[in-house]
């Protein structure tokens, strides 16, 4: 079991968005990985970016290459 940690929790409006994030992150060898939202934070389409609080930027930037618009951004323990 991984230890939890506060986490850059990033939601979308869709789960489109969501895989295209995910896609691009990968290209880009940005840092993060796609979860489930947690129990925490209600979504519309379930599944979340999460990333270190210190890639914010890095995160932020992708998301602009792409035209993601995430829902919201949460400081979680995941």
């Amino acid at each position: 079991m991984r230890k939890k940690e506060l986490r850059l929790v990033i939601t979308f409006h869709t789960t489109t968005d969501a895989m295209a994030m995910e896609k691009a992150c990968k290209q880009a060898e940005a840092p993060g990985r796609l979860i489930p939202v947690p129990r925490e934070i209600s979504a519309g389409c379930g599944l979340a970016w999460c990333a270190g609080l210190s890639d914010r930027d890095a995160v932020r930037k992708v998301m602009d290459s792409i035209g993601v618009q995430e829902q919201d951004m949460h400081e979680v323990m995941v």
